[in-house]
């Protein structure tokens, strides 16, 4: 029986078999998944309903099944339909996460292009598709490496 939160079978696998430098896509409800991911990359979809499950639920569950040495977003855009002032306040959530998980990383946002082809990269393993629809709430991770037996 399995120790941390991640149950999802197929997160799992797919997460078991991915080393070092692997990227794995938390998607919001409103990102292109079927186009814009990584050639060999797997989608799980977990858009259920509106809302339901969020970005920050998938990176409670990951960050307790792997080892994680960055975390991308998506920069909000300044200026537009999409602009939103500051940082989107989803990323509070993802902060406390990160925090409560005990890890020192902070996030790095990219451009919109710039994060599309850092997911459209051979090292994207997974893709996470959730239905939340808080703008901007896409993650971007990097497995790291076990450490001294942990």
């Amino acid at each position: 029986m399995l120790r941390h939160q991640l149950i999802h079978p197929q997160i799992s696998g797919i997460l078991a078999a991915a080393g070092h430098h692997a990227t794995i896509l938390i998607a919001d409800g409103n990102y292109p998944a079927s186009s814009k991911r990584g050639p060999r990359a797997e989608l799980v979809s977990l858009n259920l309903m509106p809302g339901v499950v969020t970005c920050d639920q998938v990176l409670q569950a990951i960050l307790s099944a792997v080892p994680i040495e960055q975390i991308r977003t998506m920069q909000p855009e300044t200026d537009g339909p999409y602009a939103i002032p500051g940082d989107p306040p989803v990323w509070t959530e993802y902060r406390r996460s990160i925090a409560q998980a005990g890890l020192d990383l902070t996030l790095e946002p990219i451009e919109k292009w710039a994060f599309y082809e850092a997911v459209t990269t051979a090292d994207h393993v997974l893709t996470v598709q959730t239905a939340d629809q808080q703008r901007y709430a896409n993650l971007l991770l990097s497995i790291g490496v076990r450490m001294d037996g942990t």
